[in-house]
């Protein structure tokens, strides 16, 4: 039976706390326990009691929002206006239970995942509104289907809270099936007046470990400042915040860029594969891989090193007014800009899967330990790039709260949000320049340890400036922009019984645009010979000192010798150079201004839900939240795209698409709805013991690539075929049942113990499959009659250069073959183009589908200690997950794995007393799968990676403070690996980033 319940005084207290932080968005927030959404009527003693600030006033805000929510939430709340825990959002979000990050390769955290879900499928609110997501391609290249937020953009000192709904509440906007982010900013109303000022000197020694023409500055600077005061009796209420960063920073990562081609034991159709034994070159392999076995070959090894600045303005004004009591509006602007510039230099060696001496690990999947090939004035390559965007967020948005009477409330929010991510220089998004010295005999790489090594035989001297000159380029520009325009109507009607009704609709129309444009100088060859660049355009420099972090940088087998270059001088000459087939070409050394792709898609989704809230105060008090919502969306993408007319062979390694000059444009539509019911109970076993059980239904929505329309296809051609991708409006959704149970106890102040075990059962999921298609008629040169007539007269099925030669001295001036001269190797150049009745060239389509269902399962444990009054406490959480969604590595067909699933762990210790505020903090998570790609259907494995950090504060005054800051304290490397952890993708090196802070509050 029901009976009625009056609001506990520990609710209210909580409220009140979290009351200081809310945003106008979310007035069930302020009302969900029965309490008023003002502070009038509680005692003022009483609310002091609460407002604590410092790490202690933080975690112990965090507890109560997790013991007083709805369903599972966990949060972080500032510690102090103006100061979060970390000055980066991801970072800070890393410590909550089952959220993990990606970090971007300088070592910043940038994306998160939650409970083994995906950057992708959480959705990233700002005061309640869904904000747009906007991305570049790897490296700013290419389209990004990506729906991921980026909280590298957002600086925290504005911040007052992030709440974490792990469970999925009617009232909660879709998108979300890991879990739905909502940061919360400042409001002058509902907080005390503030005028602070920060400043922040920053030094990343990152910067310090490059070569002298990619460093910038020893130490940047970061400013940042907030305004809040109210007027009028307390009925208008300002703010203003702004920060400024500047960050100079480097990284440096050895590569398998281009990913290792994989292959059955017994395979010996494809002419890459190795040769079986008593054929070929098999008495040079030791430990063949056997018949049973899967084993890869990599297509290149590189080292790079790299430099990055980051500029980072981020601005917010809120006005607030409350033109009678029960009513507040609120209108409030957000602009964030922050821009990247990279630069890279590098030495890389390409192979050919030809012959060679090799080492290889036992099965079932096989490595190499030893890989080389026999070369003869090959590439030693030695590029470079230079990287630049910037991402943009404006974000503007109404909100007017009624509480009409004592019983119904009721909310409308508004908002427009654009996100933009574009190109920041003439050359680009990201623009690439080849660069070469064709003097490499037999490459060998020991891929054995954490860092490959590249050993190359060159002739006395090594590498020199007198052998260099530029062979190919690409010039880049991408961009991606995303409107949110969204309508939110609710209202809380509370019954006598302190039971409660929410209801509300809701409209949310996102458009997302990407659009990418591609300059390529296909003169992989060589451009002129080495005598039309001027030596002082190089200076040598080793590899091996940029590496220090790895062991086996100081190996002798390394060889590390490259040549740096100035850029802008180098593409000057560049520019300049030609031949009377191949005339010099000055545009062909900045980035195109119009778009040769264009992907627009609108997705346009109506909403409406009905939540009712009670309690049954039995002997253990029993609250119950059940809800529906119903969500349609309707999907329209239009799509421009290149067609393809035929494939040119330019260079040994390479054939390139060539393209008509007009562009086709193609559209498709789709639609979907669902009804996602939602159960969330809490049973209060005592005062500090609570049991919880939630069951509910989330949605969480395509990429914006899988929804496009249209088809693309990768510019550069191999021998065994191409590259290319398409999308499907008519997409469903994931739809995952999600289960809650868990446990939690309340034992001291700001002490808690919890144990959670959560399992989703999704459907619909979305994988990308890779089919081999046929596209069009693409004749390609390779296996046709040139091709064939090259091997009749001897020449390997692997020997390019000696296929190329054939043909250019046999057939040149015949249908589709072009001498242009010869490199400074003594190769032959030029073009073969396919031909009619040549084959019609394969590509590997990658496709996103609808795949099978899976579960995922696992356990969260959490805890927070405060020793007494010491000053001392801790906070430590693992989560465990597991699912069925895993890739295995024995398979080289189609699979449909979970991206980001992992376990994870963190453990905060602390020191909160007096004047001094120490924390230290070691977040770990486990190896996970980050992605598919190179050489087709290969896994992408991030390994295992802890990091420990550590935050210093003193309070000179109750004004001034101190801070220092201390990030990757023990220099951690991060590595990437395919199959088998020999098979490298990338393993990168950063350096520990240190931080100087002064803060006055006037």
């Amino acid at each position: 039976m029901k009976t009625y319940k009056a609001v506990p005084r520990k609710a209210m207290l909580t409220s009140a706390l979290l009351a200081v932080l809310a945003g106008p968005a979310w007035p069930q927030d302020t009302t969900r326990d029965g309490a008023a959404s003002s502070s009038e009527g509680l005692d003022p003693a009483t609310l002091d009691t609460v407002q604590v600030t410092g790490i202690r006033g933080s975690l112990t805000s965090s507890m109560n929002l997790k013991r007083d929510s709805q369903g599972v939430v966990d949060g972080i709340v500032a510690e102090d206006i103006g100061k979060f825990p970390d000055t980066n959002l991801a970072e800070s979000l890393q410590r909550i239970s089952g959220v993990s990050i990606d970090r971007t390769s300088s070592g910043e955290g940038s994306k998160v995942t939650v409970r083994g879900i995906g950057p992708d499928f959480n959705l990233v609110l700002l005061n309640g509104r869904q904000m747009p997501a906007s991305n570049l391609g790897n490296g700013g290249a290419g389209l990004s289907g990506s729906r991921s937020f980026d909280f590298a953009n957002i600086a925290s000192e504005s911040i007052s809270a992030v709440e974490v709904f792990k469970t999925t509440r009617a009232d909660n906007p879709t998108g979300g099936i890991g879990a739905t982010i909502n940061v919360k900013t400042l409001r002058p109303l509902e907080s005390a007046p503030v005028v602070s000022v920060g400043l922040k000197a920053v030094n990343d020694t990152s910067n310090d470990n490059l070569p002298s023409t990619l460093q910038g500055s020893k130490y940047t600077g970061e400013i940042s400042g907030i305004f809040s005061d109210t007027y009028a009796d307390g009925r208008v209420g300002v703010m203003l915040s702004g920060s400024y960063q500047e960050r100079d920073s480097g990284f440096n990562q050895a590569t398998v860029a281009e990913g290792w081609a994989t292959f059955e034991g017994d395979n010996t159709t494809d002419w890459r594969v190795l040769p079986q034994p008593g054929q070929g070159y098999a008495d040079r392999i030791q430990n063949r891989p056997g018949p049973d076995d899967v084993y890869g070959r990599p297509q290149n090894t590189a080292y790079n090193v790299n430099g990055v600045q980051r500029q980072r303005t981020n601005g917010q004004a809120t006005l607030q007014w409350k033109p009678v009591d029960n009513v507040t509006t609120t209108l409030d602007y957000t602009y964030v800009e922050n821009k990247v510039q990279q630069q890279r230099s590098e030495l890389s060696v390409w192979f050919n899967y030809g012959p060679g001496d090799s080492i290889w690990t036992n099965g079932p999947v096989a490595a190499p330990i030893i890989y080389s090939e026999d070369m003869v004035n090959s590439d030693v390559s030695m590029g470079g790039a230079q990287l630049a965007t910037k991402n943009t967020l404006d974000s503007l948005g109404f909100n007017v709260e009624w509480e009409v009477n004592d019983a119904l409330t009721l909310n409308f929010d508004a908002h427009h949000s654009t996100g933009e991510s574009q190109p920041d220089s003439p050359y680009g998004s990201a623009g690439v320049l080849g660069v070469a010295a064709f003097v490499r005999g037999k490459t060998t790489v020991d891929y054995s340890g954490d860092l490959p090594i590249i050993n190359i035989a060159l002739p006395p001297g090594g590498v020199q400036a007198a052998d260099a000159l530029v062979t190919g380029s690409v010039f880049q520009n991408s961009y991606n922009k995303s409107e949110v325009e969204q309508y939110q109507g609710r209202g809380t009607f509370q019954f006598a019984d302190y039971s409660a009704l929410d209801f509300g609709v809701g409209y949310t129309d996102v458009k997302n645009r990407s659009a990418s444009a591609i300059m390529q100088r296909n003169t992989w060859g060589g451009l002129g010979t080495p005598a039309d660049y001027d030596d002082s355009i190089w200076y040598a420099d080793d590899m091996a000192r940029y590496f220090d972090a790895f062991s086996g940088h100081d190996d002798p087998r390394l060889t590390g010798q490259f040549l740096v270059f100035d850029f802008d001088r180098l593409i000057n000459r560049a520019a300049q150079v030609g031949t009377a087939s191949d005339p010099a070409c000055p545009t062909c050394y900045v980035a195109p201004t119009e778009y040769s792709q264009d992907i627009r898609t609108n997705e346009t989704s109506k909403s409406a839900f009905l939540q009712y809230r009670t309690t049954f105060d039995w002997s253990m008090p029993l609250n119950v939240a059940v809800g529906v919502r119903y969500e349609q969306t309707d999907v329209d993408s239009t799509a421009m795209v290149r067609v393809p007319n035929g494939i040119s062979w330019g260079s040994a390694n390479e054939l390139n698409i060539e393209y008509a000059s007009e562009s086709g444009f193609i559209s498709d539509s789709g639609k979907y709805d669902y009804v996602l019911p939602n159960l969330d109970l809490k049973l209060d076993i005592s005062d500090t013991l609570a049991l919880r059980g939630s069951y509910s239904r989330s949605l969480g929505r395509a990429g914006w690539d899988q929804i496009q329309s249209g088809q693309s296809l990768a510019d550069i051609v191999r021998t065994q075929g191409g590259s290319g991708s398409r999308g499907n409006p008519a997409l469903e959704p994931l739809l995952s049942d999600n289960f809650d149970l868990s446990l939690e106890w309340y034992y001291g102040e700001s002490s808690y113990a919890s144990v959670g075990f959560f399992r989703k059962n999704i459907k619909n999921f979305i994988s990308n499959t890779i089919v081999r298609e046929n596209t069009g008629n693409l004749h390609t040169p390779v296996g046709g009659a040139y091709w064939n007539a090259a091997l009749a007269a001897g020449c390997g099925v692997s020997d390019m250069p000696c296929i190329r030669d054939y043909i250019f001295t046999n057939f040149n001036g015949q249908p589709g073959v072009t001498a242009t001269g010869t490199n400074s190797a003594g190769q032959l150049t030029g073009t073969i183009v396919g031909q009619p009745g040549d084959p019609i060239a394969g590509f590997d389509i990658t496709l996103p589908a609808n795949q099978r269902s899976d579960h995922l399962d696992g356990w969260e444990v959490a805890v927070q200690h405060l020793f007494g009054q010491s000053g001392f406490g801790l906070a430590a959480n693992y989560t465990k997950v597991k699912s069925g969604l895993t890739f295995d590595n024995q398979s080289l067909g189609d699979q449909y794995p979970m991206v980001g699933l992992s376990d994870s762990a963190n453990l905060v210790a602390f020191y909160d007393k007096h004047n001094w505020q120490i924390r230290a903090a070691y977040n770990w998570r486990d190896k996970f799968l980050n992605g598919i790609g190179g050489q087709g259907p290969n896994p992408n494995y991030t390994d295992d990676y802890g990091q420990l950090d550590l935050n210093i504060s003193y309070a000179v005054s109750e004004q001034l403070s101190l801070s220092l800051e201390a990030i990757n304290l023990t220099d951690e490397t991060m590595r990437t690996y395919a199959r088998h952890t020999n098979m490298l993708r990338y393993a990168t090196q950063t350096g520990p980033r240190y931080m100087f802070g002064v803060r006055y509050k006037f």
